[in-house]
């Protein structure tokens, strides 16, 4: 019978590293238990886990200003080049004709061309501006620590629980598998005491 003893040292070390994870979420809603108040970790500190992570969003992950600059990279204003030349080539050949007609009988192709590339030009000069002005407008509008606390604090427990077992699952199975083998230790030291 004291050969069991490591193996029953095992399983609790095991089994209470089990509860101890699974009550990180469960239960979700407070339970009175011999007068004492029992709620899941994660259920319980939802709010403040919600925003902290808006903080730490906010403050280390995004900022407008590095969103501006790669707004404004010359490289991401040239892949716009092709939609915008569409547009420009579909208002002076076939929108503007449709509300000015005379203009086709004065205008040939190659002044619409000239026409075109010079509002091309415009547009590159004038495009970096108006994305300066807007992410600054947006940077003073929207506040992501908020926005960061407020979708985090409205997830159900059981999408919070999703997403932080998706996260750690391998880190929660590791650590059940050391609670085991930490029993077992135990166990084996005990099992010596004994002979002692």
């Amino acid at each position: 019978m004291f050969w069991l003893q490591p193996f029953i040292a095992a399983f609790t070390g095991w089994f209470t590293t089990w509860i101890a994870i699974y009550m990180l979420f469960h239960p979700r809603n407070p339970v009175r238990f011999l007068g004492i108040t029992i709620q899941g970790i994660f259920p319980k500190r939802q709010r403040q886990v919600a925003e902290k992570l808006g903080s730490v969003v906010a403050r280390e992950l995004i900022h407008f200003n590095e969103i501006a600059v790669q707004l404004k990279d010359p490289e991401m204003l040239k892949a716009l080049n092709p939609t915008i030349e569409k547009h420009l080539d579909n208002f002076l050949q076939v929108k503007l004709k449709e509300k000015l007609p005379i203009i086709s009988m004065f205008v040939g192709d190659g002044t619409m061309q000239k026409i075109k590339d010079g509002m091309m030009e415009e547009i590159a000069l004038l495009l970096p501006e108006i994305i300066h002005q807007y992410t600054d407008s947006l940077s003073e509008r929207i506040d992501i620590e908020k926005m960061v606390t407020e979708k985090v604090s409205n997830f159900s427990s059981d999408k919070l629980e999703e997403i932080l077992q998706s996260v750690m699952k391998k880190e929660f199975k590791f650590i059940e598998i050391i609670g085991g083998v930490l029993g077992f230790v135990i166990g084996l030291i005990q099992l010596g005491f004994s002979f002692l």
